[in-house]
């Protein structure tokens, strides 16, 4: 895996955030990328696809929103939202002096990268939506609010490990033990008192406990379409996925006739970007990008 720096900022309202920052290998400097996780998750969900961009001339930024991995907790649980989300990232594209970016969205993540095309629609050159848009199922939502937010903690790497594989496993029949293992490592970290802690604020899952995590939304739609007809715009989705089904797969190519379209066989929601389908839909797409 490649190294990366750290980055180190604060938000308009004081929080200190995190970001992982992967450099280019070589060649001449082409746009950057900033990939933004899922709900539960972190930038680690990035440590093989980043370097494997970077390798091909991009710097690649990886996220840690606020309330996970790194970045601090919000003492306001309703600043867990993708209006806040969107914020943090637009400061920390001006921090970093990049005026323009491809994103990389993976569900959540997805959602801040259209909030992002309302807020600040040039700072997004073109877009890779993992397993998202602006129709959500209902039937994944309500998989997601079953253990999002329910702090658990695992007596043993062991156990975090059967943990993570017993939420994930119908959504990724072919993963090996090893590949739970990563897993679990990116989800927990050790506390100062050595006991295994999960790497995000139960918190963030308000929104989908209240009802407020709408599966679909005027405000959504319009968001989609503002984001992906007007510049290159990349779904990839996991053929088990019940987040998005057919059905919400359907809807995004009709309202957006351009939008590339790739699925991972026998993966569900949300793919990981490593397997061969997904890798070879981005190296394409990326390939066409400025």
């Amino acid at each position: 895996m490649s190294t990366f720096s750290e980055i180190s900022y604060t938000s308009t309202d004081g929080l200190a955030l995190y970001a992982r920052d992967y450099a280019s290998h070589s060649g001449p400097a082409r746009l950057p990328v900033i990939c933004i996780h899922g709900l539960t998750r972190n930038s680690g969900d990035f440590d093989e696809l980043a370097p494997w961009i970077a390798s091909q001339g991009r710097r690649v930024i990886a996220v840690d929103v606020r309330g996970r991995g790194n970045s601090a907790c919000d003492p306001n649980p309703a600043h867990y939202q993708p209006l806040v989300y969107a914020g943090d990232i637009v400061k920390l594209a001006r921090d970093l002096g990049i005026e323009r970016a491809v994103f990389i969205g993976t569900s959540m993540g997805g959602i801040i990268t259209m909030t992002i095309a309302l807020r600040k629609s040039r700072l997004i050159s073109a877009a890779i939506l993992n397993d998202v848009g602006p129709i959500l199922s209902e039937k994944g939502l309500a998989r997601i609010a079953g253990y999002a937010g329910k702090a658990t903690q695992p007596a043993s790497w062991i156990e975090a490990t059967e943990y993570i594989k017993n939420i994930n496993q119908s959504a990724f029949p072919d993963n090996t033990m090893e590949e739970w293992r990563k897993w679990a490592q990116r989800a927990f970290a050790e506390n100062p008192q050595g006991e295994l802690v999960m790497r995000y604020d139960p918190n963030v899952a308000q929104p989908i406990h209240s009802g407020k995590q709408k599966s679909q939304s005027l405000m959504s739609k319009y968001a989609f379409r503002r984001l992906a007809r007007k510049r290159p715009t990349l779904l990839v989705r996991g053929a088990l996925s019940d987040l998005v089904e057919a059905e919400q797969a359907s809807y995004m190519q009709k309202a957006a006739p351009t939008m590339l379209y790739a699925e991972v066989p026998n993966v569900g929601h949300a793919p990981m970007l490593t397997e061969p389908p997904a890798r070879e839909a981005i190296r394409t797409f990326l390939s066409q990008v400025d």
